[in-house]
């Protein structure tokens, strides 16, 4: 389950990544929703749901 995660969290960091040129127009948006899934995920680990 935790390499699901791990690997889940790589392809977003790397979707996150404003390299193209269609999307450096976005700004933070894809790196803030990355940081909200981030965020979720240690949430639940502290409590010990995953």
């Amino acid at each position: 389950m935790i390499t699901i995660i791990l690997i889940i969290l790589v392809l977003a960091f790397l979707g996150a990544i404003p390299t193209w040129p269609h999307s450096r127009s976005w700004g933070y948006y894809p790196s803030g929703g990355l940081g909200l899934i981030v965020l979720i995920l240690i949430v639940l680990l502290l409590l010990r749901v995953i």
